[in-house]
């Protein structure tokens, strides 16, 4: 078997083993059940600074049931008629939430939702541009970490399948790109 068959497989087998440890993990409070007594997962977290050099980092992608989507950047972008939001290193657009809290971070988008409204997890670090570093964090989710920014969880739409596209903003007015601010981006677009 050749290596990249080896790491295809490898990079499977986790998203999968990450999926299906996610089923049935989440307590229904936006919170993780696996997190220790002693600590409180809704609080948001600093994402750690990036090495120097990122050369060669690269995403992968999982959808729903709190399995999410990983990311290793962020970056500011200007859309027709939103003014600057933020995508990720695919350049999709990012979303939050209003039912979500940012102060401490919350997350409430659970089950069904994130089939269609997909978390968006970190490693450790991300690189940004155009976004302020002091303003990203992270809250648990599922045992992993979801990207904040100004302390609102971030998250990708299933219905945006190419980069650049917003078709996820004002979903049932309550879904809005976001802006590097951290502020819902314009309504109109």
């Amino acid at each position: 078997m050749n290596p990249r068959r080896i790491v295809l497989s490898l990079v499977a087998g986790l998203a999968s083993t990450l999926l299906l440890g996610a089923c049935g993990s989440s307590n229904g409070t936006g919170t993780d059940n696996a997190a220790p007594a002693a600590s409180d997962p809704a609080i948001s977290t600093p994402v750690a600074s990036p090495p120097s050099t990122s050369a060669g980092a690269s995403a992968t992608a999982g959808t729903g049931s709190d399995g999410g989507t990983t990311t290793t950047a962020v970056t500011a972008k200007a859309m027709n008629g939103l003014g600057n939001v933020v995508t990720d290193n695919n350049g999709m657009t990012l979303y939050r939430f209003d039912k979500d809290e940012p102060s401490p971070s919350k997350w409430t988008c659970k089950g069904a939702c994130t089939m269609t409204w997909i978390p968006v997890i970190v490693q450790d670090s991300v690189r940004t541009s155009g976004v302020e570093k002091s303003l990203l964090g992270t809250v648990h989710r599922s045992g992993l970490k979801q990207l904040t920014l100004a302390g609102w969880p971030l998250y990708r739409y299933i219905g945006d399948t190419a980069a650049g596209q917003v078709n996820g903003q004002g979903k049932d007015g309550e879904w809005y790109a976001i802006a590097p601010s951290g502020q819902k981006s314009a309504t109109t677009g």
